[in-house]
């Protein structure tokens, strides 16, 4: 199934192609992708990426880090938002000592780090609830979504 690229919104579509500027993988994800392929408008536009959320900031300077639990960026234009998330790894099949994959070390801040483990591309579409959850469309590819 083609999807148009004037279907892709312009902003979610300057987000995906800053971070691939920049030498991170990049993709939309989740409800956008589905609705993409069913022919409906998306009402938001989510990106899950390589980048670390330190590494988002830098990249968008309309970009504010939010969550304890897992750290997410919203990349802001005007009213719309984004949400642009790091791959991330299913905690379970992560050996505890492994600190390497968690978020970066930051002092004075509640974040929780058991359950926050960065991963692969493949780790985060295995690690999501639902199977279209796990398809990540990849824009300079059009015309091609992958789980």
């Amino acid at each position: 199934m083609q999807i148009a690229p004037d279907q892709i919104d312009p902003d979610a579509a300057k987000v995906v192609q800053r971070l691939r500027r920049y030498d991170h993988a990049a993709y939309l994800v989740g409800g956008c992708v589905r609705d993409l392929l069913l022919g409906r408008k998306p009402k938001d536009f989510d990106v899950v990426t390589s980048a670390t959320p330190q590494e988002i900031k830098r990249l968008f300077r309309n970009c504010r880090i939010i969550g304890r639990r897992f750290r997410l960026a919203h990349v802001f234009f005007g009213p719309k938002i984004i949400e642009t998330s790091t791959f991330r790894a299913n905690p379970r099949e992560v050996e505890d000592d492994d600190t390497e994959n968690g978020s970066e070390a930051e002092s004075g801040d509640l974040l929780i780090r058991r359950d926050n483990v960065f991963g692969t591309p493949e780790e985060d579409a295995r690690r999501r609830d639902f199977t279209i959850n796990g398809l990540f469309y990849d824009l300079e590819k059009i015309g091609r979504a992958h789980v």
